[in-house]
This record gives C-alpha cells, sequence and structure tokens, in this order.
C-alpha cells in the first residue's frame, strides 16, 4: 500500500470510526452468534495474491462487525467497563503509526519520560504517598504477578531467582475468599502453588476479616511456612466489597508480609477525595494496582503499577545482556526491568491525551456521574417487593436477584438463570451473573462513557418486564 492509498483508506476509516461512535446504541449490544458462524464465512486458507483494501473492508462490515460485542454501547453493563474515549482513540493511532518498541530510555526517550510523568500525575490524582514509583502493565494480571514475584524475591534475599524454589520453603500468599482470579493464575506462575493460596473468610459486606487473617499467617508460621504476600482487594468482581486496608496493613506489618493492593477496577473512583476513605492505611503498602482501561476512559491495555521499593522490582527481573547496555545507565528508567515482559509499547501517550483532554475534573464528572445513577437504580430495585439486593453497593455495580414469595432457593436460581439469558437475548442491555452466598445473583455495572440515566431506566424497564412475565 502507498502513501496515497494509505490516506485515502485512513480518512475512509476514520469516517467509520466516528459514525460507529455517533450510532453505536443501534447495534445489538451482544450478538446473538452461534459458535463457528464468523469461521464459516472466512476461507480456509490464505490468500495467495493480494486483495484490495475495498474488500477486507467490506468483510470486516459484513462478517466481523455481526459477531462483535459492543463494549462502548450504552446497554454494555456486564463484566466491567472497558473505556475507550476519542482522545484515547486518537492517541492510539498515533502510538500504531510510530511503532515504538519502548523497552528502555534509549529506545524512545520520549515515551520513558513521557510515561514517568504521566505516572506521577496519577499518583497525586488517587491519593497514594509520594515514595510509589510507577510503571505501566498492560493488565492487573502482569502487575500481580510482579508483585508476587517480587515478594518472593525479597524474601528469599533474590535467590529463588537462581537457585529455584525446590529448597526455599512452603510460601503461603494470603485474600479474601471474593479475590480475583488472577491471584490464582499469578501465584501459579510465580512457582508458589494455588494449593498455598489461603481465602481468608469474609464478614457480611463480603470483606476480608482481619482477625481470621492474623490467625492463618500465625498458623502458617507455626508450621515452618514462609508467609509471602497478602492480597487486599478494593472493588472485587463478583460485588465490589472493599477489604480493611489499615487493618490489613498492620497485620502485615506485624509480620514483615508483603501487602499487594488490588484496585483494578475501583481504584479509578479514588479520583474522587470522597472515595478516597477506600486506602486509608495506603502507607502499609508495598505495591498497588489499578487499570485506566477499566473506568478512566484510557483504552486498553493500560494497567497502573505502583511500588514502593522500585529497587527491588529491578532487581527481581534485571538481566543485562551486552545488547540492552546504554551508556545512560542509573541516571534513567529503563521499564523493560520493572516487569516480566521486554517489549513494551507506547501506552503512556493515550494516558496524556486523555488526562490533557479531561482534565482532572471531567475525569471526576465521568466517574461520579456513573455511581450516583447505579445507586439511583439500585435503591429502585431495592424498594420492589418482589426484588432484593444480595450485596452492598459502594460504587457503580449491584447484584439483584428477582425473588417472588412462592419459590424455593433452588426455584430461584433456576428463574433467575432464565430471566438472565431473557435480558441478555434482547440484545438492548448486557449483564453478566454470579453466586453470592450460593444464590445466583445478575450482576450490573455501569460505566461505558455513552451510558446515560436514561438507559439505567431502559434497563429497568427490560428487567422488569422479562422478570414478572417469567414468574
Amino acid at each position: 500500500m502507498n502513501s496515497q492509498d494509505f490516506r485515502k483508506n485512513a480518512h475512509k476509516f476514520v469516517d467509520w470510526m466516528a459514525d460507529y461512535m455517533e450510532n453505536i446504541e443501534s447495534y445489538p449490544v451482544k450478538p446473538l452468534t452461534k459458535p463457528g458462524e464468523i469461521m464459516a464465512q472466512l476461507p480456509l486458507f490464505a490468500p495467495t495474491d493480494p486483495e484490495p483494501m475495498d474488500d477486507i473492508f467490506r468483510d470486516f462490515q459484513d462478517i466481523i462487525m455481526p459477531g462483535m460485542t459492543h463494549w462502548q454501547h450504552p446497554g454494555f453493563m456486564a463484566y466491567f467497563p472497558a473505556n475507550a474515549s476519542p482522545p484515547s482513540i486518537l492517541a492510539e493511532m498515533l502510538t500504531s503509526t510510530l511503532a515504538a518498541q519502548c523497552m528502555s530510555w534509549q529506545t524512545s526517550p520520549a515515551a520513558t519520560e513521557l510515561e514517568e510523568r504521566v505516572l506521577d500525575w496519577l499518583r497525586e490524582m488517587i491519593g497514594l504517598p509520594a515514595n510509589f514509583h510507577g510503571v505501566i502493565q498492560d493488565t492487573a494480571s502482569t502487575a500481580m504477578l510482579a508483585a508476587f514475584l517480587t515478594a518472593r524475591e525479597t524474601l528469599n534475599d533474590y535467590q529463588t531467582n537462581h537457585r529455584g524454589l525446590s529448597k526455599a520453603g512452603r510460601h503461603c500468599c494470603y485474600a479474601s475468599a471474593e479475590v480475583h482470579s488472577s491471584t490464582d493464575k499469578g501465584i501459579r506462575m510465580a512457582g508458589l502453588g494455588s494449593d498455598n493460596l489461603r481465602k481468608i473468610p469474609v464478614d457480611e459486606n463480603f470483606t476480608m476479616i482481619p482477625v481470621e487473617l492474623d490467625k492463618a499467617i500465625a498458623a502458617d508460621i507455626e508450621d515452618g511456612h514462609k508467609p509471602t504476600c497478602v492480597v487486599a482487594t478494593l472493588g472485587s468482581t463478583s460485588l465490589s466489597a472493599i477489604d480493611p486496608l489499615e487493618a490489613i496493613g498492620e497485620i502485615c506489618r506485624k509480620y514483615d508480609v508483603w501487602l499487594h493492593v488490588d484496585a483494578a477496577w475501583a481504584g479509578s473512583a479514588l479520583v474522587l477525595p470522597e472515595y478516597q476513605w477506600m486506602i486509608k492505611g495506603i502507607e502499609y503498602a508495598d505495591s498497588f494496582v489499578f487499570n485506566p482501561h477499566k473506568w478512566l476512559l484510557t483504552q486498553f491495555d493500560c494497567s497502573a503499577f505502583f511500588i514502593r521499593d522500585k529497587a527491588a522490582l529491578i532487581r527481581t527481573f534485571e538481566i543485562l545482556p551486552e545488547y540492552l547496555k546504554t551508556r545512560e545507565g542509573d541516571q534513567v528508567n529503563n521499564y523493560r526491568d520493572w516487569g516480566p515482559v521486554l517489549g513494551r509499547r507506547f501506552r503512556a501517550l493515550k494516558l496524556w491525551f486523555v488526562i490533557r483532554s479531561y482534565g482532572i475534573t471531567g475525569l471526576q464528572n465521568h466517574i461520579r456521574r456513573h455511581i450516583e445513577m447505579t445507586h439511583t437504580l439500585a435503591e429502585q430495585i431495592d424498594r420492589e417487593q418482589d426484588f432484593e439486593l444480595l450485596a452492598p453497593n459502594p460504587l457503580a455495580l449491584f447484584c439483584f436477584r428477582y425473588h417472588p414469595d412462592d419459590k424455593s432457593e433452588a426455584q430461584l436460581d433456576a428463574l433467575n438463570e432464565r430471566i438472565f439469558e431473557a435480558i441478555n437475548d434482547t440484545g438492548d442491555i448486557y449483564l453478566t451473573q454470579t453466586r453470592i452466598n450460593g444464590k445466583y445473583a445478575i450482576r450490573l455495572v455501569s460505566g461505558a462513557p455513552a451510558t446515560e440515566q436514561k438507559h439505567l431506566d431502559k434497563a429497568w424497564q427490560i428487567i422488569k418486564n422479562i422478570s414478572r412475565a417469567a414468574k
């Protein structure tokens, strides 16, 4: 493709992108595509000869688009939001054009120094201590792995990276029963073994019970094991529970155990001063992560990972063959040494575009609006005699079920599962499900940039109509 053809197609694509964002509500939020339906329309073998871009783009529209779930749709109320704002999209276009591999300062000085500065901005915006150092990871799962590996190495004087774990003893980690599955996966990848992850009981608000954590750590020490890391969750995946960070931190300090704070979704709410109560006790934390790519209007992927002792992180990951050495040395940050991966995208650019385009006030308005709208809907549901909320809802997420009086628990589970599937089959809204104390629950989260009060009102009407018709 020559420059002229590139320019022509790029303008055509940008027009399509703008139309898509303007008209996204005209699509069903979740396609009713059957497994294999898309693949059946794709040739078995790659083309031998070049194909015109017009044909490729036509197939994108005719084959790919009907099978897409539209995460930016105002009716997308499933999982967590994955915000894509216009400034972030524009920045991604520039990032793709530059095509820089930003593994070290020398490979792109501006990328490194911009990342350092915008992470400083972000740290101040969400209220973290000034002695935290930030780096952008791809996802919170990678940040979790980095935290576990650094905790493991500091506990073993950085020897397990070289000698392995065979003679290092049994390493135990701790998290609430509501912790995200990335914790289990991270424990496995760090070589610590998911059998050594202690799931600490939760209270009536589904938050970790500190006294139970203390007992579990003390018992492992008594048995000759090595307490290695505690994960405190701010905004659990199923129901947005907020662990008591200060009490957990005091226990970690007592036993000298690494404390990692997973705020993947809820961390964005820390831009609101009225929600910074969630990090009371952050001075005890060793590492902290949240995802601007979930709720802070920044394109996936962009996970902000902060660590108190950056030297420990670097010592855990640094490998310096001759071909990676540069003359700048310790004068600069080489972010290739701040996590598991060598190659790095220029992710800081989109975060810079977003923060500058919206300002702190604009980002606060975005988060606050979704929290207020969701609280209003949750209160409406709670007032209905035949519906019930199944957990507290401190942020923009709540869990509920339809509960007519004449049903057993087993019947309620089956009924709500039918209701859930029927709601999603409308194509107007998309929800997800979970279980709370064994009960089948329907889960609703608001966060898409296009979602307004009218969309939540529409969602409530759909939920009521389908639920009461299913009775």
